[in-house]
Protein backbone atom coordinates (compact mmCIF):
# COMPACT_ATOMS: atom_id res chain seq x y z
CA UNK A 1 0.00 0.00 0.00
CA UNK A 2 1.24 3.46 -0.82
CA UNK A 3 1.27 6.28 1.71
CA UNK A 4 -1.19 8.27 -0.41
CA UNK A 5 -3.74 5.45 -0.06
CA UNK A 6 -3.98 5.36 3.74
CA UNK A 7 -7.05 7.60 3.75
CA UNK A 8 -9.07 4.72 2.30
CA UNK A 9 -8.23 2.26 5.08
CA UNK A 10 -10.86 1.21 7.60
CA UNK A 11 -8.82 2.74 10.41
CA UNK A 12 -9.46 6.07 12.13
CA UNK A 13 -5.75 6.66 12.75
CA UNK A 14 -4.89 6.10 9.09
CA UNK A 15 -7.75 8.31 7.90
CA UNK A 16 -6.70 11.06 10.30
CA UNK A 17 -3.07 10.80 9.20
CA UNK A 18 -4.22 11.25 5.60
CA UNK A 19 -5.33 14.75 6.63
CA UNK A 20 -2.96 15.83 9.42
CA UNK A 21 -0.12 13.30 9.32
CA UNK A 22 2.53 15.66 8.06
CA UNK A 23 4.89 17.62 10.29
CA UNK A 24 4.22 20.88 8.45
CA UNK A 25 0.48 20.36 8.82
CA UNK A 26 0.80 19.85 12.57
CA UNK A 27 2.90 23.01 12.86
CA UNK A 28 0.33 24.94 10.82
CA UNK A 29 -2.37 23.69 13.19
CA UNK A 30 -0.24 24.61 16.21
CA UNK A 31 0.06 28.15 14.89
CA UNK A 32 -3.66 28.27 14.05
CA UNK A 33 -4.41 27.42 17.69
CA UNK A 34 -2.04 30.23 18.66
CA UNK A 35 -4.26 32.59 16.58
CA UNK A 36 -2.21 32.78 13.39
CA UNK A 37 -4.62 33.26 10.51
CA UNK A 38 -2.89 34.83 7.53
CA UNK A 39 -0.80 33.11 4.89
CA UNK A 40 2.18 35.45 5.21
CA UNK A 41 2.18 35.03 9.01
CA UNK A 42 2.19 31.23 8.72
CA UNK A 43 4.99 31.43 6.19
CA UNK A 44 7.20 33.79 8.15
CA UNK A 45 6.69 32.01 11.48
CA UNK A 46 7.31 28.55 10.07
CA UNK A 47 9.89 29.32 7.39
CA UNK A 48 7.95 27.06 5.03
CA UNK A 49 7.96 27.51 1.25
CA UNK A 50 4.93 29.17 -0.33
CA UNK A 51 4.27 26.10 -2.45
CA UNK A 52 4.29 23.69 0.50
CA UNK A 53 2.20 26.01 2.69
CA UNK A 54 -0.35 26.45 -0.10
CA UNK A 55 -0.65 22.68 -0.51
CA UNK A 56 -1.07 22.04 3.23
CA UNK A 57 -3.63 24.83 3.67
CA UNK A 58 -5.54 23.60 0.62
CA UNK A 59 -5.74 20.10 2.14
CA UNK A 60 -6.90 21.41 5.52
CA UNK A 61 -9.58 23.53 3.84
CA UNK A 62 -10.69 20.65 1.59
CA UNK A 63 -11.16 18.43 4.65
CA UNK A 64 -13.03 21.11 6.60
CA UNK A 65 -10.36 21.60 9.28
CA UNK A 66 -9.78 25.23 8.29
CA UNK A 67 -11.99 27.64 6.40
CA UNK A 68 -10.91 30.53 4.21
CA UNK A 69 -12.55 33.78 5.26
CA UNK A 70 -12.22 36.98 3.22
CA UNK A 71 -10.97 39.82 5.40
CA UNK A 72 -10.19 42.37 2.65
CA UNK A 73 -11.86 43.00 -0.71
CA UNK A 74 -9.27 45.13 -2.54
CA UNK A 75 -6.97 43.49 -3.10
CA UNK A 76 -8.78 40.27 -2.15
CA UNK A 77 -7.20 38.68 0.91
CA UNK A 78 -8.28 35.69 2.93
CA UNK A 79 -7.38 34.29 6.30
CA UNK A 80 -7.63 30.75 7.65
CA UNK A 81 -9.75 29.97 10.67
CA UNK A 82 -10.23 26.74 12.55
CA UNK A 83 -13.63 25.14 12.04
CA UNK A 84 -15.43 23.03 14.62
CA UNK A 85 -13.72 20.02 13.06
CA UNK A 86 -10.38 21.79 13.40
CA UNK A 87 -11.02 22.78 17.01
CA UNK A 88 -11.63 19.10 17.77
CA UNK A 89 -7.93 18.52 17.02
CA UNK A 90 -6.90 20.52 20.11
CA UNK A 91 -6.60 17.46 22.36
CA UNK A 92 -4.29 15.88 19.78
CA UNK A 93 -1.95 18.87 19.85
CA UNK A 94 -2.23 19.17 23.63
CA UNK A 95 -1.18 15.52 23.92
CA UNK A 96 1.80 16.18 21.66
CA UNK A 97 2.72 19.15 23.86
CA UNK A 98 2.50 16.96 26.97
CA UNK A 99 4.72 14.28 25.44
CA UNK A 100 7.18 16.86 24.11
CA UNK A 101 7.34 18.64 27.47
CA UNK A 102 8.09 15.37 29.22
CA UNK A 103 10.58 13.88 26.81
CA UNK A 104 11.94 16.65 24.56
CA UNK A 105 11.93 19.91 26.55
CA UNK A 106 15.62 20.00 27.40
CA UNK A 107 17.36 21.57 30.36
CA UNK A 108 15.70 24.98 30.19
CA UNK A 109 12.17 23.75 30.80
CA UNK A 110 9.07 23.72 28.65
CA UNK A 111 8.83 26.26 25.83
CA UNK A 112 5.13 27.04 26.30
CA UNK A 113 2.81 26.67 29.27
CA UNK A 114 -0.87 25.92 28.80
CA UNK A 115 -3.13 28.02 31.04
CA UNK A 116 -6.72 27.00 31.72
CA UNK A 117 -8.74 30.20 31.21
CA UNK A 118 -11.45 29.30 33.74
CA UNK A 119 -9.13 29.00 36.74
CA UNK A 120 -5.97 30.70 35.49
CA UNK A 121 -3.77 27.71 36.37
CA UNK A 122 -0.94 26.27 34.30
CA UNK A 123 -1.94 22.70 33.47
CA UNK A 124 -0.47 19.53 32.05
CA UNK A 125 -3.06 18.02 29.71
CA UNK A 126 -4.35 14.59 30.66
CA UNK A 127 -6.89 12.24 29.13
CA UNK A 128 -9.67 10.98 31.36
CA UNK A 129 -12.55 8.57 30.98
CA UNK A 130 -15.82 10.44 30.43
CA UNK A 131 -17.68 7.86 32.54
CA UNK A 132 -15.55 7.34 35.65
CA UNK A 133 -13.10 10.26 35.41
CA UNK A 134 -10.09 7.93 35.68
CA UNK A 135 -6.89 8.71 33.84
CA UNK A 136 -6.47 7.06 30.47
CA UNK A 137 -3.17 5.24 30.15
CA UNK A 138 -2.22 2.75 27.42
CA UNK A 139 -1.96 -0.15 29.88
CA UNK A 140 -5.49 0.50 31.16
CA UNK A 141 -7.11 0.35 27.74
CA UNK A 142 -8.03 -2.34 25.26
CA UNK A 143 -9.36 -2.01 21.76
CA UNK A 144 -12.05 -4.05 20.10
CA UNK A 145 -13.50 -4.06 16.61
CA UNK A 146 -16.09 -1.32 16.09
CA UNK A 147 -19.10 -1.35 13.77
CA UNK A 148 -17.06 -0.73 10.59
CA UNK A 149 -14.67 -3.63 11.21
CA UNK A 150 -17.44 -5.93 12.43
CA UNK A 151 -19.32 -5.23 9.20
CA UNK A 152 -16.24 -6.00 7.09
CA UNK A 153 -15.52 -9.14 9.11
CA UNK A 154 -19.13 -10.23 8.61
CA UNK A 155 -18.71 -10.07 4.83
CA UNK A 156 -15.66 -12.33 4.94
CA UNK A 157 -13.33 -9.59 3.63
CA UNK A 158 -11.30 -9.26 6.79
CA UNK A 159 -11.15 -10.60 10.28
CA UNK A 160 -10.27 -8.87 13.50
CA UNK A 161 -8.31 -10.54 16.23
CA UNK A 162 -6.85 -9.51 19.51
CA UNK A 163 -3.10 -9.38 19.70
CA UNK A 164 -0.83 -10.01 22.65
CA UNK A 165 -0.93 -6.31 23.52
CA UNK A 166 -4.28 -5.19 24.90
CA UNK A 167 -4.05 -1.78 23.23
CA UNK A 168 -4.11 -2.92 19.63
CA UNK A 169 -6.54 -4.47 17.21
CA UNK A 170 -5.04 -5.80 14.03
CA UNK A 171 -7.05 -6.29 10.92
CA UNK A 172 -5.72 -8.56 8.25
CA UNK A 173 -5.62 -7.68 5.48
CA UNK A 174 -6.07 -3.91 5.77
CA UNK A 175 -7.53 -3.15 2.39
CA UNK A 176 -9.21 -0.09 1.05
CA UNK A 177 -12.94 -0.01 1.57
CA UNK A 178 -14.68 1.53 -1.40
CA UNK A 179 -18.19 2.89 -1.83
CA UNK A 180 -18.91 0.01 -4.22
CA UNK A 181 -18.04 -2.53 -1.52
CA UNK A 182 -20.14 -0.63 1.00
CA UNK A 183 -23.27 -1.04 -1.11
CA UNK A 184 -23.26 -4.85 -0.94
Amino acid sequence: MRWTDIGGMTCSVARTLAVVGDRWTLLILRDAFLRTRRFDDFQSQLGISRHRLTARLRTLVAHGVLERVRYQQRPPRDEYRLTEKGLDLYPVLASLVRWGDRWMAGGHGVPVELVHRSCGRVITPTLSCPHCGGAIQARDMRAQPGPALRRIAGTGRAHARRTATPTAVRVSPLKRHTAKEGSR
